[in-house]
């Protein structure tokens, strides 16, 4: 049988297939969890993973996230999902434990196809020192796979988006514009050698990157995912009460991504990004930076507020460990964030 391409049977894929942050915001207007004194991150505010206190010495972290096929090859459509799954946990400064698949495949697909993408995804999960022990899997005429996952963290070293404090400064783990390059594959207009960059960038684990912080003590921490950057970073200001202010130009971009942009590619999320971001972003930067701003990421990297005084011992780590870090911006009194050129 021919090798059916997967993203020909996906509306959109990765995570420029979210529901849009704006709407989603009012769907949960008002909707606060019972109260409980052990649940340490809920809906109020909303994290990338809920945290629940077990006991002084440990707190389960607990997320779920899935998605459309963002690339036809279905072993590494498993471990994209996989990995922006089990980076919320690293986002939240735990560690994976256990992993439900949740799966949902066309019946008239070969079912080896199905077993690639759990191959691709198990691979990432063992990589994450956790274990893929199940899940459930339903019919449906467009796939989707993604994992529920539950972590460990101690109760006292949660990363949340809300504690950056004026004096930090920003970092970011990871390049930016997997969705530009991802649309332009799509469209056939992608340049040699630039989905590869994309996949790698995906497929990484932010575990490496959470343990170099972790002697750090980040103020804030968050991945970047399907809101972009500055969907992202808006949500870490608001909910930390702080001014956060980007320099575009010290924006790391993927091979061919900027190239992209100034054509024109633009994924479908993009706008959806900008409706909920917009409002409580100045911008001095180009069209082109901004789109890279407001481009949704999958499986991105950690957008790190941490003491300014601690930048450079921090990047001195990561280079000796040859993990990318890159030092974008800073955080200020006030409120909003700025994209200043």
């Amino acid at each position: 049988m021919e090798p059916i391409p997967l993203t020909s049977l996906a509306r959109a894929g990765g995570c420029a297939a979210k529901y849009a942050a704006a709407r989603l915001e009012s769907v949960l207007a008002g909707l606060v969890p019972a109260a409980a004194e052990d649940l340490l991150v809920g809906l109020d505010p909303a994290d990338d993973a809920a945290v629940y206190r077990l006991d002084d010495e440990r707190a389960l972290v607990f997320t779920v996230d899935f998605f459309p096929p963002l690339v036809d090859d279905p072993r590494t459509f498993g471990a994209i999902a996989a990995t922006n799954a089990l980076n919320d946990v690293f986002a939240m400064g735990g560690l994976p434990l256990l992993a439900l698949s949740i799966c949902a495949f066309p019946e008239e697909l070969p079912t080896e196809m199905l077993g690639a993408v759990l191959a691709g995804a198990d691979e990432r999960v063992r990589a994450a020192g956790a274990i893929l022990a199940g899940g459930h899997t339903i019919r449906d005429s467009e796939p989707k796979y993604g994992l529920a996952v539950v972590g460990t963290v101690h109760p006292d070293a949660v990363w949340p988006k809300a504690g950056a404090q004026a004096g930090d400064a920003l970092f970011l783990t990871k390049r930016l514009g997997t969705g530009i390059v991802l649309q332009a594959q799509r469209d056939g207009t992608a340049p040699s050698g630039a989905l590869g960059s994309a996949v790698e960038s995906m497929v990484e684990l932010n575990r490496a990157a959470a343990d170099a912080f972790r002697p750090f003590a980040p103020n804030a921490v968050t991945d970047v995912t399907g809101f972009g950057l500055l969907g992202h970073a808006h949500e870490l200001a608001s909910r930390s009460g702080v001014r956060v202010v980007i320099d575009a130009e010290s924006l790391p971009v993927l091979p061919g991504a900027l190239e992209l942009a100034k054509d024109g590619v633009r994924t479908g999320g993009d706008p959806r990004n900008r409706e909920f971001a917009g409002p409580h972003v100045e911008s001095s930067a180009d069209v082109v930076r901004e789109a890279i701003g407001y481009d949704p990421q999958t499986a991105g990297g950690l957008l790190v507020s941490l003491p300014a005084e601690r930048g450079a011992a921090l990047e001195a780590t990561f280079a000796s460990e040859g993990l990318f870090v890159a030092r974008i911006g800073n955080v200020q009194a006030g409120t909003g964030v700025v994209l200043q050129s």
